[in-house]
């Protein structure tokens, strides 16, 4: 999941305060909703075939609630699958980027499910649904560059007519039965230490500095170009399961919401020593910008975890904080933690 790109992360604080009438509430409210009634079930039709159940006969490792979903293929490896949606002025501004730059954040934030799980892409479905006057062959074409960029071939899709340029993409993946779990969001214990992959704020500058005309120079255009073309990363998540990470999750919707998502999930609570801040960004943009797509990660020790991202030529991850025992909180040098962030209404 992603912030918009439109809203200032200031005005969102309140998930339900600005609900429209007759909402049934947030994005977060819903998907726990719908979780619980797949798992639950539902009666079958008349003349179904009973005994499947809710879960069918896959072997679900991880369903539905962290950032991919894990299944059991046999003997070898396991199938790790997301699906992510990105719709025209509320995921990307045709204003200040190119179709080229919708499709290639299309595919990439898809994949930065797959990253917080630790496991390598294979294959992309993409659905779009557009308007007659946008270029789907430019879109098509940054789509392309990106799938090139993160060896993830796209191998179908579907298009159809719509009133705004709107793309879903399906991503798969896949982790080794090499003993390891896959990396999820309530895997993080009391003392485990928290890291970033990177510092966080670029891409809302890079919005703020697209909307303001700011004229181009070099720091600029890195966020510019983090806005644009965000960097799944995925090589970085088989570093950390590699390296014994306890818990990951992707900083898309901002890291005060996201961080809550797996200190609810871990039964923990994160504390915060400080942030990384990228060049040109921030606080309030590290802090509830969102779209940065750094990973946030809990391991019980830095030593291993640097190890397995030096193996792999990776900048060391950084040292931000620690798990606490105050279940489902977060804090950033002492103090709460506003949890800033997109939260979709509905």
């Amino acid at each position: 999941m992603r912030r918009p790109n439109r809203a200032d992360p200031a005005t969102e604080r309140d998930p339900g305060a600005d609900a429209p009438s007759g909402s049934r509430g947030d994005e977060f409210a819903l998907i726990e909703r719908l979780r619980r009634r797949f798992e639950t079930g539902v009666p079958a039709p008349p003349g179904a075939e009973e005994g499947i159940g809710p879960r069918g006969t896959l072997d679900i490792e991880v369903g539905i609630g962290d950032d991919a979903a894990v299944l059991g293929l046999g003997a070898n490896e396991r199938l790790v699958v997301s699906v992510d949606l990105v719709a025209e002025d509320v995921h990307f501004d045709l204003g200040v980027g190119t179709p080229a730059d919708a499709g290639w954040k299309a595919l990439a934030v898809a994949l930065s499910d797959l990253a917080a799980m630790g496991a390598t892409p294979r294959f992309a479905v993409v659905a779009v649904a557009s308007p007659p006057d946008r270029d789907l062959d430019d879109f098509g074409q940054g789509l392309a560059e990106a799938a090139a960029a993160f060896r993830c071939p796209v191998v179908g899709g579907d298009l159809s007519r719509a009133g705004a340029l709107v793309a879903s993409v399906t991503v798969a993946g896949s982790l080794p039965n090499d003993g390891r779990p896959a990396l999820t969001r309530s895997g993080a214990r009391v003392g485990d230490l928290l890291f970033l992959t990177g510092p966080l704020g670029a891409s809302a500058a890079g919005l703020r500095q697209l909307r303001a005309g700011t004229t181009a120079t070099p720091e600029s255009a890195t966020s510019i170009r983090a806005y644009l073309r965000p960097q799944p990363r995925i090589a970085e998540g088989l570093a950390a399961r590699r390296g014994q990470a306890t818990a990951a999750i992707d900083i898309s919707d901002g890291l005060a919401a996201d961080a809550g998502h797996l200190a609810e999930a871990s039964g923990v609570g994160l504390s915060f020593d400080g942030l990384p801040v990228a060049e040109g960004a921030r606080l309030e943009e590290a802090i509830g910008g969102g779209e940065d797509y750094e990973l946030l990660l809990a391991a019980p020790d830095g030593g291993s975890l640097r190890s397995a991202f030096l193996e792999a030529g990776l900048p060391p991850p950084l040292v931000v904080g620690a798990c606490t025992g105050e279940v489902g909180t977060c804090r950033l040098e002492g103090r709460p933690l506003d949890r800033a962030g997109w939260r979709h209404q509905f």
